[in-house]
């Protein structure tokens, strides 16, 4: 987030992949027909289930706070299916469930009136500097901080790209009213959005 708070994701297949296989490996041992083979793929749809519920409710308690407290949200148009072909990342990356918390974020956001913000998946979030700017297109995967050669700048590489999303939604032109934190509540009475008491309320989350 552009205030510097991060989440961290569940992982939930990545912490029971172990299990799982030696599931799968009892159950291909097993013979067809069998009353055991019939058990041993209960216990691996069990695990399944269990995965899928721990990836759902880390999901719904993360898209529940962004709405509930931001009222204007910035997410970028990733190219999922493009990042899945790589093979190194691929199981991280249906691990977190990307496409799910952008259809529980919308969905939950349109409930609350809040405004959201699809970042074009070609915007330089990563390699575009937060405070003049420049664009460093030397930067890689691998690297975890930013560092800008015209400004000096050293930054957190997640919280370089979450400020620059921020920039964009303020270039919209849409202003959220209500403190930061205070939620889409904070802008459903009769008071505009220019007079007394109300500010800007753009926190945004990259993902």
């Amino acid at each position: 987030m552009s205030t510097g708070q991060k989440f961290e994701g569940s992982k939930p297949l990545k912490k029971h992949l172990n299990k799982l296989k030696c599931l799968q490996q009892q159950l291909s041992r097993k013979q067809k027909g069998s009353n055991n083979r019939n058990k041993a793929r209960i216990k691996v749809a069990r695990l399944h289930y269990r995965i899928s519920c721990i990836r759902q409710d880390t999901l719904h308690k993360l898209t529940s706070h962004l709405s509930n407290n931001f009222a204007a949200i910035a997410i970028e148009d990733l190219n999922v299916k493009g990042m899945m072909s790589n093979h190194v990342l691929a199981r991280s990356i249906a691990d977190m469930g990307f496409y799910e918390f952008r259809r529980q974020l919308g969905y939950k956001s349109q409930m609350r009136n809040n405004h959201i913000e699809v970042v074009d998946r070609w915007f330089p979030s990563s390699k575009r500097c937060s405070r003049c700017h420049v664009i460093n297109d030397s930067i890689t995967l691998g690297d975890r901080v930013f560092k800008c050669n015209n400004c000096g700048l050293e930054i957190d590489r997640e919280l370089n790209a979450a400020i620059n999303l921020e920039s964009t939604v303020s270039s919209t032109g849409f202003q959220a009213c209500g403190e930061k934190g205070a939620g889409p509540d904070s802008c459903r009475d009769e008071t505009g959005l220019n007079e007394a008491g109300t500010k800007p309320c753009t926190d945004l989350y990259t993902f």
